[in-house]
């Protein structure tokens, strides 16, 4: 495509090219169908294929387990706080759940709990900024709590599991937004996986959730109906309408990601980006990383300058070469670059060769 500036946005974020060449050219009529996927039915037989095509992608890239649910809902990850613990913790609010907190978003989906059951912190590191995460020996599990919860990503510092912690028979439930399928996931491992799509699996607007047959029945009937996973079981992820369009770009982008070797290639293409860029940040002091260097994210990467006006030129001068969304989240500042699956190593070489020339201009 021409005309495409390198995004290094936090979500919504970049996809991939042949992804939007293909929704382009099938904007107006899908084949065979006669209409835009912006006009078909969700009770279509257009629909029907568009939905188990990308149920199967994601079972197949996953090698998601029989005995779970791979539901596409609404709401985003935020929702996700509110209706894990609402579908998770006794109606009576007598349970308790044990949260791992380690960044603002994980910060914020134990506060959700609260209102349902109550919520023990198995570790944080806040004390120190979240700028690293808690070592196994540092989290203190309840052993009768109903799940643990963790991010597995922390967008805004930059830091990221690259193992899950050891839970027991405790359900792990996980909010994967930012770094959902960028490698290998073992989903048996796991309760319920739940991610916004709009960092690596397609546009804003559609939240896959991945859960375990048992976890989905445990909801109260006295819920909500569509605050229960299992009425999204019950009516294949169209209770009631669901993001069509969205959920038709998710089937396109985890095509994508099988043709491109699947979630083992899309890790070494995801190494060799965060490496490339990191050796950017670390190569002569000018730039300073956030995270401690075992935790660094392979998605988002966090940097800082000497002080904020050059920081301010850094964002405008990348803008002007076109390097876009270097901006650091609004509540800590600095500098971010997200590497997610569909950035194209040739954007990341483009900002460091950038990083170089703003260092010997500015250094």
């Amino acid at each position: 495509m021409t005309n495409r500036i390198h995004n290094f946005g936090a979500g919504p974020a970049v996809l991939p090219e042949p992804v939007l060449e293909q929704a382009r050219d099938q904007l107006l009529a899908l084949a065979g169908v006669g209409m835009s996927v912006l006009e078909i039915s969700h009770r279509s037989k257009a629909f029907d294929e568009i939905l188990a095509a990308a149920e199967t992608n994601i079972r197949a890239l996953a090698g998601v387990p029989d005995d779970y649910h791979v539901l596409f809902l609404q709401g985003g990850a935020t929702l996700q706080f509110s209706m894990a613990p609402m579908n998770l913790l006794p109606p009576d609010g007598s349970g308790a759940a044990d949260y791992v907190v380690t960044g603002s978003w994980a910060r914020q989906a134990a506060a959700e709990a609260e209102k349902f059951g109550a919520v023990r912190v198995a570790g944080t590191t806040e004390p120190d900024g979240y700028r690293r995460l808690p070592a196994q020996d540092e989290l203190t599990f309840s052993g009768d709590a109903a799940y643990v919860h963790l991010t597995t990503n922390n967008t805004i510092v930059g830091t990221q599991w690259r193992l899950m912690p050891e839970t027991g028979e405790t359900p792990l439930v996980v909010d994967a937004s930012s770094d959902i399928f960028s490698r290998p996931v073992e989903v048996a491992r796991h309760g319920l996986i739940y991610a916004g799509a709009q960092k690596n699996l397609g546009p804003a607007g559609v939240t896959l959730v991945i859960i375990r047959r048992d976890l989905a029945e445990r909801g109260a009937a006295s819920l909500p109906k569509l605050l229960r996973y299992a009425t999204h079981v019950k009516g294949g992820s169209r209770a009631n309408t669901p993001p069509v369009f969205a959920i038709y770009l998710v089937s396109l982008v985890t095509a994508w990601l099988r043709e491109q070797g699947g979630l083992a290639a899309m890790a070494e293409r995801n190494a060799r980006k965060a490496e490339l860029l990191y050796a950017a940040i670390d190569r002569s002091g000018f730039y300073r990383g956030v995270a401690a260097p075992p935790h660094r994210s392979l998605m988002n990467a966090t940097f800082r300058l000497t002080d904020d006006a050059l920081e301010a030129r850094f964002v405008a001068e990348a803008e002007a070469a076109g390097l876009a969304g270097l901006k650091g989240h609004r509540s800590v500042g600095g500098l971010r670059a997200s590497l997610y699956n569909a950035c194209p190593v040739e954007s990341v070489k483009a900002l460091a060769e950038f990083m170089a020339e703003f260092e010997r201009r500015h250094g």
